[in-house]
Protein backbone atom coordinates (compact mmCIF):
# COMPACT_ATOMS: atom_id res chain seq x y z
CA UNK A 1 0.00 0.00 0.00
CA UNK A 2 1.69 3.30 -1.00
CA UNK A 3 1.71 6.32 1.24
CA UNK A 4 0.01 9.74 0.37
CA UNK A 5 2.83 12.24 0.43
CA UNK A 6 2.56 14.81 3.41
CA UNK A 7 2.11 18.25 2.64
CA UNK A 8 4.44 19.93 5.38
CA UNK A 9 7.55 18.78 5.58
CA UNK A 10 9.26 17.80 9.23
CA UNK A 11 10.44 21.11 9.73
CA UNK A 12 7.30 22.64 8.67
CA UNK A 13 4.91 20.68 11.68
CA UNK A 14 8.12 21.66 13.93
CA UNK A 15 6.72 23.21 17.30
CA UNK A 16 3.47 22.00 16.25
CA UNK A 17 2.74 18.49 18.86
CA UNK A 18 3.76 15.10 18.46
CA UNK A 19 2.05 11.89 18.84
CA UNK A 20 3.02 8.50 18.86
CA UNK A 21 0.89 6.44 16.15
CA UNK A 22 0.84 3.49 16.25
CA UNK A 23 2.68 1.22 13.40
CA UNK A 24 -0.09 -0.91 13.03
CA UNK A 25 -3.92 -0.80 13.85
CA UNK A 26 -4.39 -1.06 17.54
CA UNK A 27 -7.97 -2.60 16.79
CA UNK A 28 -9.76 -4.65 13.96
CA UNK A 29 -11.85 -3.22 11.45
CA UNK A 30 -15.23 -4.72 13.15
CA UNK A 31 -14.13 -3.98 16.47
CA UNK A 32 -13.74 -0.60 15.73
CA UNK A 33 -16.77 -0.35 13.17
CA UNK A 34 -18.38 -1.99 16.68
CA UNK A 35 -17.31 0.48 18.85
CA UNK A 36 -18.88 3.49 16.94
CA UNK A 37 -21.79 2.24 16.51
CA UNK A 38 -22.62 1.65 20.37
CA UNK A 39 -21.63 5.33 20.83
CA UNK A 40 -23.96 6.09 17.65
CA UNK A 41 -26.62 4.44 18.98
CA UNK A 42 -26.82 5.95 22.83
CA UNK A 43 -26.29 9.71 21.02
CA UNK A 44 -28.69 9.04 18.48
CA UNK A 45 -31.00 8.20 21.39
CA UNK A 46 -30.48 11.15 23.00
CA UNK A 47 -31.33 13.03 20.45
CA UNK A 48 -35.00 11.39 19.70
CA UNK A 49 -35.58 11.39 23.12
CA UNK A 50 -33.96 14.44 25.25
CA UNK A 51 -34.34 14.01 29.01
CA UNK A 52 -36.78 16.20 30.26
CA UNK A 53 -35.57 18.68 32.99
CA UNK A 54 -37.63 21.00 34.96
CA UNK A 55 -37.22 24.61 34.92
CA UNK A 56 -37.97 27.04 36.74
CA UNK A 57 -40.27 30.20 36.58
CA UNK A 58 -38.50 32.24 38.39
CA UNK A 59 -34.84 31.96 36.83
CA UNK A 60 -33.17 34.96 35.19
CA UNK A 61 -30.52 32.61 33.24
CA UNK A 62 -31.26 29.17 32.10
CA UNK A 63 -29.45 26.05 34.26
CA UNK A 64 -26.43 24.77 32.98
CA UNK A 65 -28.56 21.69 32.49
CA UNK A 66 -30.92 23.72 30.82
CA UNK A 67 -28.80 25.13 28.35
CA UNK A 68 -26.73 21.71 27.56
CA UNK A 69 -30.43 20.36 26.41
CA UNK A 70 -30.52 23.52 24.30
CA UNK A 71 -27.49 22.90 22.42
CA UNK A 72 -27.29 20.39 19.44
CA UNK A 73 -23.82 20.19 18.46
CA UNK A 74 -24.67 18.21 15.02
CA UNK A 75 -26.27 21.57 13.85
CA UNK A 76 -23.49 23.65 14.37
CA UNK A 77 -21.12 24.93 11.37
CA UNK A 78 -18.25 22.53 10.85
CA UNK A 79 -14.72 23.49 10.62
CA UNK A 80 -11.02 21.37 9.88
CA UNK A 81 -9.97 20.42 13.39
CA UNK A 82 -6.25 21.77 12.42
CA UNK A 83 -8.30 25.70 12.07
CA UNK A 84 -5.72 26.42 14.98
CA UNK A 85 -2.77 26.42 12.57
CA UNK A 86 -4.69 29.64 10.73
CA UNK A 87 -3.55 32.94 11.19
CA UNK A 88 -5.99 35.32 13.13
CA UNK A 89 -5.39 38.23 14.89
CA UNK A 90 -8.56 37.51 16.95
CA UNK A 91 -8.49 35.12 19.81
CA UNK A 92 -12.05 34.57 19.45
CA UNK A 93 -14.56 34.05 22.46
CA UNK A 94 -15.81 31.88 25.42
CA UNK A 95 -16.90 29.23 23.72
CA UNK A 96 -18.27 25.47 24.57
CA UNK A 97 -16.45 23.33 21.32
CA UNK A 98 -17.53 19.79 19.69
CA UNK A 99 -15.27 17.05 17.99
CA UNK A 100 -17.46 15.22 15.48
CA UNK A 101 -17.08 11.90 13.39
CA UNK A 102 -19.34 13.87 11.32
CA UNK A 103 -19.22 10.53 9.08
CA UNK A 104 -21.78 8.09 11.03
CA UNK A 105 -21.84 11.23 12.84
CA UNK A 106 -21.02 10.50 16.26
CA UNK A 107 -19.76 13.54 19.05
CA UNK A 108 -16.17 12.44 20.19
CA UNK A 109 -15.11 15.11 22.56
CA UNK A 110 -16.90 18.40 24.27
CA UNK A 111 -14.80 21.07 25.74
CA UNK A 112 -14.52 24.37 26.95
CA UNK A 113 -12.31 27.71 26.29
CA UNK A 114 -12.41 31.22 26.89
CA UNK A 115 -11.10 32.24 23.23
CA UNK A 116 -12.08 29.81 20.46
CA UNK A 117 -9.32 30.63 18.07
CA UNK A 118 -6.65 29.71 20.45
CA UNK A 119 -7.56 27.07 22.47
CA UNK A 120 -6.07 24.27 20.54
CA UNK A 121 -2.48 25.89 20.10
CA UNK A 122 0.17 23.65 21.72
CA UNK A 123 -0.65 20.35 23.82
CA UNK A 124 -4.50 18.71 23.77
CA UNK A 125 -4.72 15.23 24.56
CA UNK A 126 -7.77 15.65 22.28
CA UNK A 127 -5.29 16.21 19.08
CA UNK A 128 -3.49 12.70 20.16
CA UNK A 129 -6.64 10.48 20.31
CA UNK A 130 -8.15 12.28 17.23
CA UNK A 131 -4.82 11.49 15.37
CA UNK A 132 -4.92 7.56 16.84
CA UNK A 133 -8.86 7.88 15.58
CA UNK A 134 -8.11 8.59 11.88
CA UNK A 135 -5.03 6.46 11.98
CA UNK A 136 -7.17 3.22 12.90
CA UNK A 137 -9.56 4.18 10.28
CA UNK A 138 -6.90 5.12 7.38
CA UNK A 139 -5.46 1.44 8.19
CA UNK A 140 -7.79 -0.44 7.55
CA UNK A 141 -9.57 1.83 4.83
CA UNK A 142 -12.84 3.20 6.40
CA UNK A 143 -14.17 6.65 5.84
CA UNK A 144 -13.53 9.28 8.56
CA UNK A 145 -14.21 13.08 8.66
CA UNK A 146 -13.52 14.24 12.06
CA UNK A 147 -14.87 18.09 12.28
CA UNK A 148 -14.80 21.00 15.08
CA UNK A 149 -17.62 22.93 16.10
CA UNK A 150 -17.84 26.04 18.10
CA UNK A 151 -20.97 27.64 20.27
CA UNK A 152 -20.25 31.08 20.58
CA UNK A 153 -22.91 31.81 23.10
CA UNK A 154 -21.14 29.80 25.75
CA UNK A 155 -21.25 32.03 29.42
CA UNK A 156 -18.32 34.16 29.90
CA UNK A 157 -17.69 32.98 33.41
CA UNK A 158 -15.50 29.76 33.24
CA UNK A 159 -17.57 28.12 36.08
CA UNK A 160 -20.48 28.72 34.46
CA UNK A 161 -19.15 27.57 31.22
CA UNK A 162 -17.61 24.13 32.77
CA UNK A 163 -21.05 23.57 34.50
CA UNK A 164 -22.28 23.55 31.03
CA UNK A 165 -19.27 21.63 29.31
CA UNK A 166 -19.76 18.96 32.19
CA UNK A 167 -24.08 18.55 31.37
CA UNK A 168 -22.78 18.10 28.08
CA UNK A 169 -20.23 15.50 28.64
CA UNK A 170 -22.89 13.44 30.81
CA UNK A 171 -25.22 14.13 28.26
CA UNK A 172 -23.64 12.64 25.28
CA UNK A 173 -21.34 10.63 26.96
CA UNK A 174 -18.87 11.56 24.57
CA UNK A 175 -15.89 9.08 24.69
CA UNK A 176 -12.78 11.24 24.21
CA UNK A 177 -13.59 12.92 27.74
CA UNK A 178 -12.22 11.41 30.71
CA UNK A 179 -15.41 11.04 32.35
CA UNK A 180 -16.70 8.32 30.19
CA UNK A 181 -13.70 6.31 29.42
CA UNK A 182 -14.47 3.77 32.19
CA UNK A 183 -18.36 3.82 29.88
CA UNK A 184 -16.66 3.53 26.46
CA UNK A 185 -12.90 2.83 26.82
CA UNK A 186 -9.81 4.07 25.93
CA UNK A 187 -8.57 2.72 22.60
CA UNK A 188 -7.72 5.91 21.08
CA UNK A 189 -5.77 7.30 23.88
CA UNK A 190 -1.74 7.55 24.03
CA UNK A 191 -0.23 4.07 25.16
CA UNK A 192 2.92 4.14 27.37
Amino acid sequence: MSEQPSLFTTSDLQGCYTVNLPESPQMSAKTLQDWKQRVFKYQRRIQISPVVQQGSLFAVTPTAGEMAESIDPFGLPQQNTTFWRWQSDDAGVAALYFVIDTQLPILLYVGETVHSNQRWKGEHGCKSYILNYVSVHHAHQLPVAVNISFYNWAPEMTRDRQQVESALINKWRSPFNKENWAFWGTPFTKRK
